[in-house]
């Protein structure tokens, strides 16, 4: 892959100006989804933004996968960081200033300390370094083990899940749906070190979404943020493959200009 060159998906849709800071892939992801009250979630945010709904629902995500492919602009292949599992918990939000919907991390996990340290120096995002394994069952089943280092309170997170396959109604996934609400989403926000909101733009191309099943033994990652989701199955979701491009992280603001949606190329295999 050149540098200057982003792959694009077979939908037309916006691409963020100037050039990206990072890319990486991320593979092997359960998405696995619960219904929360917008009560609950808005004491959570930083000023600034506020919970999407879906039907009258907020939603949260547990997320785990493994990454490689890890590119920073301008850097060599970053030692120590080749591949390594990851864990994100999330939730849907929207700049109440412009209105942009994006995923909001209440935490994300990483499984390579080198990593770790460089979200927190390159995007000034929290993160944690954790103990994690994924081991590979079969081509589509994965049990997945996290751990939180140095964490006052265990926070754990332990699963094995499975892709049931593509099918016809999610290749055709539309706009409206609650998949398309949970994964078309072009843009990552946080609280960095002081408290305030940021914000990256990406840009996704992504393998056919699928169902999966999932047995999921402990979850910490919500009660590690003060929420309750424990009488209640997860709406569950699997992607083989997820190219992401990240632009540079940037203060939560009103968008000044509009950008242009580009025409879209066909996608190249991932």
């Amino acid at each position: 892959m050149r540098e200057n060159k982003v792959r694009t998906s077979q939908r037309p849709r916006p691409l963020p100006t100037g050039s990206w800071a990072m890319t990486q892939r991320w593979n092997d992801l359960l998405f696995a989804h619960w219904r929360v009250s917008a009560a609950a979630i808005s004491p959570h945010l930083p000023e600034g933004l506020q919970p999407d709904t879906f039907q009258g629902s907020a939603w949260v995500g547990v997320v785990p996968l493994w990454m490689d492919r890890l590119k920073i602009r301008g850097l060599p292949p970053v030692p120590g960081a080749r591949n390594f599992p990851e864990l994100h918990f999330r939730t849907y939000v929207h700049d109440q200033h412009t209105g942009t919907p994006g995923i909001y991390n209440f935490s994300l996990d990483i499984g390579s300390l080198v990593a770790t340290t460089a979200v927190r120096f390159i995007f000034q995002m929290p993160c944690n370094w954790a103990e994690m394994r994924l081991d590979q069952r079969s081509e589509r089943e994965f049990a997945f083990y996290s751990r939180r280092r140095l964490a006052r309170v265990p926070v754990i997170f332990n699963a094995r899940y499975r892709g049931l396959g593509p099918t016809r109604r999610l290749a055709e996934m539309r706009c409206g749906s609650l998949e398309s609400f949970l994964t078309e989403r072009y843009c990552l926000f946080a609280r960095n070190h002081t408290g305030l909101a940021v914000r990256a733009n990406i840009h996704l191309v992504s393998s056919p979404l699928e169902d999966a099943e999932a047995e999921i033994e402990c979850n910490d990652l919500p009660k590690a943020v003060g929420l309750n989701i424990s009488d209640q199955e997860p709406v569950l979701h699997y992607s083989r493959r997820l190219a992401v491009y990240i632009w540079p992280a940037e203060l939560a603001e009103p968008v000044r200009s509009r950008r242009t949606a580009i025409p879209a190329a066909a996608v190249p295999s991932i």
